[in-house]
């Protein structure tokens, strides 16, 4: 990202802000389709930024939506319903409802009662709706192989739903590419199984690899697309054998934005340099728990030129909240850190405008901008966050 581009911004519309590169992630999503090849789809699971929806239709296959409200947010963009494929752990007869009347037709079932709910709404509108069925990994998500295995048993009890295939994903930021070499010899074995053991033909598999992204300094981020390249004939093996979507959205998104933030305050407390910013660990979080300890890709953006003799001080960034957790970095080199400084925290183009918690301590949420062939698109502005916390009459 530009700095120079950065500083107009802030100049231009104030900070904190992310800013989400369509260009970059148009062009990264062209690499990794030239990596898998033809024979394999990828899809992009929109939870990790929903900003980047425009960016991604047309370029990726398939759209993973986890939530009414994602859904609402396609339909609001206007993603044709056939790119949309509802997923999520907790669907509601509700929900299958509306996304029916979206026009939605390709859905996952993660559990007995997804298939129930699903098969009665089918029925109910006499549709045979393409359903994938979730395979869990060990945790709440998706359904036990027992429960896999009796629906496409009694798939003939199920006559509103066209069972075409198996969803899995086992994580994310996966180091070794062992597990996933695992996962889809395990995939592989299972379809072979599942024909000879009930004559069922698996059509397609959705696959989310959870391949790893190298957030923080001191990690090879040389060539950030190397996990998919070295994973490609593996995938390209499982295709074969049934039409295979990779789905991620973590490795995909997360070179293609940048938060900035400005420093408000610095003050040395019991030795540490600490900088107060207006942004924070409201707006930042690369990946679960890993702020803090670790330092990200960061440019100190100065308002005023570093005198040539300054040398490198530890300083710790704080953000604006009234919490001892509102740490970014504990221990970063930088000279000549002064109030009004710009810093951009790259690398946020995935689940830091979404995972965050925004409304802790009620300060606004920042502005969001895309840059769209060069132009500077604000297409969020600054939010409120108090009027979400602030109790009001209202009817249930």
């Amino acid at each position: 990202m530009d700095n120079e581009l950065l500083r107009s911004l802030a100049e231009t519309c104030g900070t904190p802000f992310y800013v989400f590169d369509e260009d970059c992630v148009q062009s990264r999503m062209h690499d990794c389709l030239g990596i898998v090849g033809p024979s394999v789809r990828l899809c992009y699971s929109i939870k990790a930024n929903p900003f980047l929806i425009p960016a991604m239709t047309g370029v990726v296959g398939t759209l993973e939506v986890c939530s009414p409200g994602e859904l609402e947010i396609c339909h609001a963009l206007g993603v044709a319903p056939e790119a949309v494929l509802f997923s999520g752990v907790n669907k509601t007869a509700g929900d299958i409802e509306r996304a029916l009347d979206l026009g939605v037709r390709h859905f996952t079932c993660e559990s007995p009662l997804h298939i129930r709910l699903l098969n009665e709404a089918a029925l109910q509108r006499g549709l045979a709706l393409p359903v994938l069925l979730r395979l869990t990994a060990g945790s709440q998500f998706g359904m036990d192989e027992s429960d896999l295995r009796y629906a496409i048993q009694h798939r003939d009890e199920t006559p509103g739903l066209s069972i075409r295939g198996i969803h899995y994903f086992s994580g994310t930021q996966q180091k070794r590419l062992n597990g996933q070499r695992k996962e889809l010899a395990m995939l592989r074995a299972l379809i072979d199984s599942l024909e000879a053991d009930y004559g069922f033909k698996t059509q397609e598999i959705e696959y989310g690899a959870g391949l790893y992204f190298p957030y923080f300094e001191g990690e090879d981020d040389s060539d950030t697309l190397s996990p998919l390249r070295e994973l490609a004939p593996d995938l390209q093996e499982l295709a074969e054998h049934c039409r295979l979507t990779v789905e991620m959205g973590r490795f995909f998104a997360s070179p293609c934005g940048t938060y900035v933030t400005r420093v408000c305050d610095t003050k040395v407390c019991k030795g540490t340099n600490i900088a107060i910013l207006d942004g924070g660990m409201h707006h930042v979080n690369y990946y679960g728990g890993s702020m803090g300890m670790r330092v990200p890709h960061i440019d100190h953006l100065p308002v005023q030129p570093v005198p040539e003799d300054a040398a490198d001080e530890s300083w710790m960034l704080c953000g604006s909240l009234c919490t001892t957790a509102d740490v970014l970095v504990r221990s970063i080199a930088l000279r000549s850190l002064n109030p009004g400084d710009l810093l951009a925290f790259h690398n946020c183009g995935a689940y830091s405008v979404t995972e965050a918690p925004v409304l802790f301590l009620s300060r606004d949420l920042p502005k969001v901008i895309l840059l769209r062939g060069g132009t500077a698109l604000p297409v969020r502005d600054t939010l409120p966050a108090w009027q979400f916390n602030c109790p009001q009459q209202t009817k249930c």
